[in-house]
């Protein structure tokens, strides 16, 4: 079976895909921008086409569509079975326009990434429009929460499979957490609303005299967070490590007793499920996809809208807090590994193209 992933190659998420597809599949890609590292073991370069475009969250993504007939000439050299699009406005509205235009008789499967479903389609009717027929168009779609697969069935989308974006393995622990550090690592953009995981943390700050938070990843608003940790007098409490790479975030993931993600909206996040396999007790915003994962007071915190933590809040969990360790940890192992998802979607595949080949 000929697959081809269309998507970001610059992003870790699509080389986690790309890796576990690889054993099974006959793999080619595209990327909007170039293709990290990683894609060499999984991808050979001469079936890879990277655009080197700058894709942006935003929209307005003219030069990605200019790359059109290139894209589809190159797919039609290819001639795969499957055009598997990830991230749905952008690069779902590349393979369904290459499919339809260029009448390439590859099927397209579309995994929602989280905004392109929750967020995009409401930003104008245009958008929702274009977000259905890339829908509709797919004869597969996989979202990684029940949430978001009810969103797609609203706005088109026939088939769904639902399976979190899950961990190639559960990691090890290897070092006790520190009782009092926090670790985020989440974009450092807007949707992901880094100000509310800086306030929620100098609440915490403030009753924890010797609590620190590091904050991974990148973003625009970077300078803006450093300073208001400065002006809230944390900036010795709270240090800015940038992006990470695997090995260096999961040794922050070990070291922390606490995780926060509060962003505005989001499916259920790989970060997330990664910080419970370390067994971080998770703090998270009130999204319908955090409650697929968290158990308010029991297995983590879920705050309100404009809410922040308190001591009173986060005693009962640090009391239990090895006990709660164990708990994600082992519905993490059960419910969140990926292997076997991509092991289950591949045969789903596999039947499609033999109900379709008579």
């Amino acid at each position: 079976m000929k697959l081809v992933l269309i998507g970001d190659g610059d992003s870790p998420h699509l080389l986690k895909w790309a890796l576990a597809l690889a054993p099974r599949v006959s793999l080619y890609a595209v990327s909007s921008r170039g293709f990290l590292p990683g894609f060499d073991a999984a991808v050979p370069a001469a079936r890879r086409l990277a655009l080197n475009t700058a894709p942006r969250f935003a929209g307005g993504n003219a030069a990605l569509l200019r790359c059109l007939p290139r894209v589809a000439a190159w797919l039609d050299a290819v001639q795969p079975d499957w055009l598997h699009a990830h991230y749905l406005s952008s690069h779902g509205s590349l393979a369904w326009l290459a499919r339809r235009l260029w009448r390439l008789p590859a099927r397209i499967v579309g995994s929602a990434w989280g905004s392109d479903i929750l967020v995009t389609p409401e930003r104008s009717l245009a958008m929702r429009w274009l977000t259905r027929r890339v829908l509709r168009a797919c004869a597969l779609t996989t979202s990684d929460s029940q949430h978001m697969a009810q969103r797609m069935r609203a706005l088109g989308a026939g088939e769904v499979m639902c399976f979190p974006f899950g961990l190639e393995a559960l990691p090890e622990r290897t070092t006790q957490a520190l009782p009092y550090r926090f670790f985020a690592n989440r974009g450092l953009e807007p949707i992901y609303a880094p100000q509310r995981v800086l306030a929620a943390f100098g609440a915490m700050a403030r009753a924890w005299p010797v609590a620190e938070l590091v904050v991974a990843h990148q973003g625009s608003l970077l300078p803006a967070l450093q300073a208001q940790a400065a002006a809230a007098g944390l900036a010795r409490r709270v240090r800015f490590v940038g992006r990470l790479d695997a090995q260096a975030q999961a040794r922050e993931y070990a070291q922390a007793r606490w995780y926060l993600s509060l962003p505005a909206s989001d499916s259920v996040s790989v970060s997330v499920l990664e910080a419970m396999a370390h067994g971080c007790i998770p703090i998270l915003s009130d999204l319908p996809a955090n409650r697929e994962l968290v158990r308010d007071g029991d297995n983590g915190l879920i705050l309100a809208d404009a809410a922040l933590p308190s001591a009173d809040m986060l005693a009962p969990l640090a009391d239990r807090a090895e006990a709660i360790a164990r708990a994600n940890r082992a519905w993490v192992a059960e419910h969140a590994l990926f292997g076997p998802a991509v092991e289950r979607f591949v045969a789903r595949l596999a039947e499609l193209q033999g109900q379709r080949r008579p």
